[in-house]
C-alpha cells in the first residue's frame, strides 16, 4: 500500500538512519531544526526553550508503554486539542496507528542493541491524495525540564510528542498547529473522508427519529473502523475553554473512543425484555474527567448495567478524562460532529465497498472566457461555468454520492489564509460530453469556506450529472483533488472540450451548424398497457442517428421524465423525434412518438404535443399528452 509514499523534503529515513548509524551520531534535522523558527510563526511567544532528547528526560524512554491508548495523550501549551483529540481517535485503531507509525517495533528503543539507535523516526501522513513519509529528530522542546506541548501520562513515554513533532514539521511550525481543524488531521491520518455535521441545524436534540437515525450512523462509521470527533461551538472569544455546570468545555475538540448499544439490566430474563441504551464515550484532550452529568464514571445510572456488561464496556471509575454519554444528552450538549469514514474500496471486504473517483485540478486565470477557470461561485452567473467541469453518471435509481474537494493548505508554513471553496452538482443531458455554457438544474451545493476540504453526501436518481468546484471569488488561482464515490462505477472524467472538435474530415463530412438541448418534461394520460391496469413508460430521442434513452418510470400513467438530452446538428433540416414505450418482459410496446423541429425561428421554447402513431398511421392521434421544451442556437458554447 505504501510504495508509492512520498518522502517529505526528499529525506528517506532508512538512507538517513543507516548513516548515522555508521557514523555513530545521532541525527540531527537540517529541514527542522532545534531553533525558535520551528515553533513559532513570528517570534518567541514562551520564554528560554531547550530542546532535549528523551534519554535527557528519563532514563529509559520507548515509544510505547503497555501499548497505545487514548490515555497516552495529554495537551501542552498549544490550542491544538482539535490535533490531540484526533491523536485519541487514532490510538483506538490499532490498522489506523500503524500506517501513520510505521514500523514501530523497528524504530522503538532496543536496550539490547543501543549502538542501533540513531535519534531518528519517521511518520506518514495523508497529504492532498498521497501518503507523505515525515523524517524528524528525537529532539523536543521543553521547560524546566518537562516536555512543552503533546505528552504521555508515563513520563517515559514519547510516540504522542514525536508525532505531533512530525506533523508540525508538515504544518511548518509547532504554532501552525494552534487553532486548527480535526476533521483535517483526521483525513491526514487515514486518508479517508471527513463529513462534518451541524447538530444545531440537524435539530437532532428535538427530532428522535432523526437522532435514532443519526446514532445508526455514528454506530456504522466506529463499527467500520471510521474515526469520530464532536464539540461544543464556543461564539465567542470569552467562550474558548469555558466549563459549563455540566463539567463539559466549550470550543474544546473531544475524541470518540467508543459508540455502543448497551443492555441495562442483568440474567437470562434481563436478556430478552432489558432496554437498550445508545451510548457514546469521549475522551478529554486534558486528560480530566470530563462529565458530570447521567452516566458518568461515578453515578448511580451504572447499577443499572450488569456487571459483565460493565466489564465488556471497560467501565472504570477514574479520573483518567474518558467518560460515557447517554446518546440523547449528547445531542442536547455537543453542537458539531465530525464523521470521518474510512472509504472502502476493497472488493474482498464484508463492508461496503465504495467506487472511488480521483480527480487533481486548477483554478487558473485567464482572459479569454473559453480558457478562464476560474470563475467564482454560481453567485457570479456570467463567469461561473468557466471553472473546471467534472462528469459522471448513476446508473442505479438512485445512489448514495460522496464528494469531498481539497486545496492545498495554505495555512502551513504561514503561507497565508485558505480560499473559500465549494462546489455545485447539475444535472445535465444524459448525453453530454461537451462543456457546459449554460447553468442547468441544481440538484446540491457544499457549502463554501475557508478550510482544507469541503464535503457533501447526496442521493442522487440516475442520470448524468456535472460538478463544478469553484472558489468562492472569482480569479482566485489554486490547486485543487476531488474525490466522488458511488456505489457503482460513475465513470467520471473532466469535460475539458467547449464545442466539437474540426477534424480532416469536417470538410467532407460536415460541421455541426446548430446545437439543440431537448427537455422532456412530462407525459400525462398515457394508456395502461400492463395487466395491473398501468404503465412502465420510457421515452427515447433521436436526432440525426443519434439516440438518447431515459430510465423507465415504473407504474405510472403521468411520469415526470425530467430528461434532456443536447444534439450538435449537421443537418438541420432533419426533425427531432421523441418515441415513448412501456418497458415489457419480452418486447416493449410503442405508446406514441412526437416530431419537433427545433430551427431557430422556434421561438416557443414549452410545447405540449399529442402522441402520434408511426409509420404509415403517422397522423393519428394516441393517448397522452407530452411537454417538451426546445432551446436551439447557432452558436455551439451557448448551450
Amino acid at each position: 500500500m505504501f510504495s508509492s509514499v512520498k518522502p517529505f523534503e526528499g529525506q528517506e529515513f532508512s538512507a538517513l538512519r543507516k548513516q548515522c548509524q555508521q557514523n555513530h551520531t545521532l541525527f540531527e534535522d537540517p529541514v527542522f531544526r532545534a531553533e525558535d523558527q520551528s515553533l513559532f510563526l513570528q517570534g518567541n511567544r514562551l520564554g528560554k526553550v531547550t530542546w532535549k532528547r528523551p534519554k535527557d528526560l528519563c532514563e529509559d524512554p520507548h515509544l510505547f508503554v503497555n501499548g497505545i491508548s487514548a490515555h497516552d495523550l495529554n495537551q501542552g501549551q498549544l490550542g491544538n486539542c482539535w490535533f490531540v483529540a484526533a491523536c485519541s481517535s487514532l490510538a483506538s485503531r490499532e490498522a489506523l496507528w500503524q500506517k501513520v507509525i510505521p514500523d514501530w517495533k523497528d524504530q522503538e528503543w532496543d536496550k539490547n542493541k543501543p549502538e542501533s539507535y540513531a535519534g531518528i523516526f519517521h511518520f506518514r501522513f495523508w497529504r492532498f491524495g498521497d501518503w507523505v513519509g515525515v523524517v524528524i529528530d528525537d529532539r523536543l522542546p521543553t521547560a524546566n525540564g518537562k516536555l512543552i506541548y503533546c505528552h504521555s501520562n508515563d513520563s517515559n513515554e514519547f510516540w504522542s510528542a514525536l508525532v505531533e513533532k512530525a506533523y508540525a514539521k508538515m504544518c511548518g511550525c509547532y504554532e501552525a498547529l494552534d487553532g486548527g481543524n480535526t476533521a483535517d488531521a483526521l483525513v491526514d491520518f487515514t486518508g479517508g473522508v471527513s463529513e462534518p455535521m451541524d447538530l444545531l441545524e440537524g435539530k437532532f436534540a428535538q427530532d428522535e427519529e432523526a437522532r435514532h437515525q443519526l446514532f445508526d450512523r455514528v454506530l456504522k462509521v466506529h463499527n467500520r473502523g471510521g474515526l469520530i470527533s464532536c464539540s461544543i461551538r464556543a461564539t465567542t472569544q470569552a467562550d474558548m475553554e469555558a466549563r459549563l455546570d455540566c463539567g463539559l468545555v466549550k470550543g474544546h475538540a473531544y475524541a470518540v473512543t467508543d459508540v455502543r448499544k448497551v443492555r441495562l439490566g442483568s440474567g437470562l430474563l434481563a436478556f430478552f425484555k432489558s432496554e437498550k441504551l445508545s451510548m457514546i464515550r469521549m475522551r478529554n484532550p486534558w486528560g480530566q474527567r470530563g462529565w458530570n452529568g447521567a452516566w458518568s464514571d461515578s453515578s448511580e445510572e451504572w447499577k443499572r448495567v450488569s456487571k459483565g456488561e460493565r466489564e465488556r464496556l471497560g467501565v472504570t471509575v477514574e479520573d483518567d478524562g474518558e467518560f460515557w454519554m447517554d446518546f440523547d444528552d449528547f445531542c442536547k450538549h455537543f453542537t458539531d460532529l465530525i464523521l470521518c469514514r474510512l472509504i472502502n474500496t476493497s472488493y474482498l471486504s464484508i463492508h461496503k465497498t465504495w467506487e472511488e473517483e480521483v480527480m487533481r485540478g486548477c483554478w487558473s486565470r485567464h482572459d479569454d472566457p473559453l480558457r478562464n477557470r476560474s470563475g467564482g461561485c454560481i453567485n457570479h452567473k456570467t463567469t461561473f461555468l468557466q471553472n473546471p467541469q467534472y462528469v459522471f453518471d448513476v446508473t442505479k435509481a438512485e445512489d448514495e454520492v460522496l464528494i469531498c474537494l481539497q486545496q492545498q493548505d495554505k495555512r502551513a508554513r504561514a503561507k497565508g489564509e485558505n480560499m473559500a471553496i465549494g462546489f455545485d452538482i447539475q444535472r445535465v443531458e444524459l448525453n453530454r460530453i461537451y462543456r457546459m455554457h449554460s447553468i442547468q438544474k441544481s440538484v446540491g451545493s457544499s457549502i463554501y469556506i475557508n478550510s482544507r476540504s469541503v464535503f457533501l453526501r447526496k442521493d442522487l436518481k440516475e442520470g448524468r450529472y456535472v460538478i463544478v468546484p469553484s472558489t468562492f471569488d472569482p480569479g482566485m488561482p489554486g490547486d485543487f483533488l476531488l474525490r466522488i464515490f458511488t456505489d457503482v462505477p460513475s465513470d467520471c472524467k473532466e469535460l475539458t472540450v467547449d464545442e466539437p472538435p474540426q477534424t480532416c474530415w469536417t470538410s467532407c463530412c460536415g460541421y455541426p451548424k446548430l446545437v439543440t438541448q431537448v427537455h422532456v418534461i412530462r407525459a400525462d394520460g398515457l394508456k395502461a398497457l400492463d395487466g395491473d391496469g398501468s404503465s412502465d413508460p420510457y421515452i427515447i430521442i433521436s436526432c440525426e442517428g443519434e439516440k438518447v434513452r431515459s430510465p423507465v418510470h415504473k407504474d405510472t400513467q403521468s411520469p415526470d421524465f425530467d430528461v434532456k438530452a443536447v444534439f450538435y446538428r449537421k443537418k438541420p433540416k432533419q426533425p427531432i423525434r421523441i418515441q415513448i414505450y412501456n418497458k415489457n418482459l419480452l418486447s416493449d410496446s410503442f405508446m406514441g412518438q412526437v416530431t419537433l423541429n427545433g430551427d431557430l425561428s422556434d421561438l416557443q421554447q414549452l410545447h405540449t404535443l399529442r402522441l402520434q402513431d408511426k409509420g404509415s398511421r403517422k397522423n393519428n392521434d394516441l393517448p397522452g399528452l407530452l411537454s417538451v421544451s426546445l432551446t436551439t442556437s447557432d452558436v455551439l458554447t451557448n448551450i
